[in-house]
């Protein structure tokens, strides 16, 4: 009898300058994934994503070709891949989810975010994220030439790294009230977010009532998923 299992990655950050993280997403989807009732990708699958005409890039055609697998693939925007669009989706099979999004697991209803929205005290992060997310912005963005955008992302990740230097891990991770707001909002007592790169398992009281938040790992180093069976969820290193 087939195990019956949903899978959760986010922030694999995959870039051809760390094919580490390559090679585990390429065994995780060989060896881990099949059988799976669904895989979802909460968001930063990819480093950056300049616009679905980037699939024109060597390593941008590997990775879609790797999410070929039949698995019910399911696909987050993160804050480093919110240009990924419809092109993207056709070419891989993948289906893309708003966020935040509520999925039946098992007979449990599940919030699931990619967790920036969540950092509501980085008041600087939040700004930029509004930016970004505008179709104004995105299409002045993608009409300039794809050699610009890619200059501009490298740029942006090194802005955004030295932002962080200057924050406190308090300011960089949830804020606990737009948790609990989260939760009280849509009546799911089980949420999975990535973002943060804080992997945890959190208990919130809200309302009376035990709520479970799940953070996924990033994959910068030694690989994790979330296993949702209908026994539970546990988080398990990638062989």
């Amino acid at each position: 009898m087939r195990l019956k299992k949903t899978l959760f990655v986010s922030d694999l950050h995959l870039d051809e300058a760390r094919p580490e993280a390559t090679a585990q997403f390429e065994r995780f989807l060989g060896a881990t994934a099949p059988g799976a009732d669904a895989l979802y990708i909460l968001g930063d699958l990819f480093e950056y994503w300049v616009g679905d005409d980037g699939l024109a890039f060597p390593f941008n055609s590997r990775i879609a070709r790797l999410l070929k697998t039949g698995i019910p693939t399911y696909f987050m925007h993160g804050n480093r891949d919110f240009l990924v669009a419809s092109r993207f989706a056709a070419e891989t099979g993948i289906r893309l989810l708003e966020d935040p999004t509520i999925i039946d697991l098992y007979g449990e209803r599940a919030l699931l975010m990619h967790g920036d929205t969540l950092c509501t005290d980085d008041h600087e992060y939040q700004a930029f994220r509004r930016q970004v997310r505008d179709p104004k912005w995105q299409a002045g963005a993608l009409a300039q030439p794809i050699e610009a955008r890619v200059a501009i992302a490298r740029g942006m990740r090194v802005k955004s790294q030295n932002a962080k230097d200057g924050k406190t891990d308090e300011i960089m991770d949830v804020t606990p009230a737009a948790v609990d707001k989260a939760f009280a909002d849509t009546g799911c007592k089980v949420m999975i977010h990535g973002h943060t790169h804080r992997p945890a398992r959190h208990v919130h009281r809200v309302n009376g009532t035990d709520c479970v938040r799940w953070v996924l790992a990033d994959w910068y180093g030694p690989a994790n998923y979330l296993e949702a069976t209908p026994d539970g969820i546990r988080s398990v290193p990638v062989a």
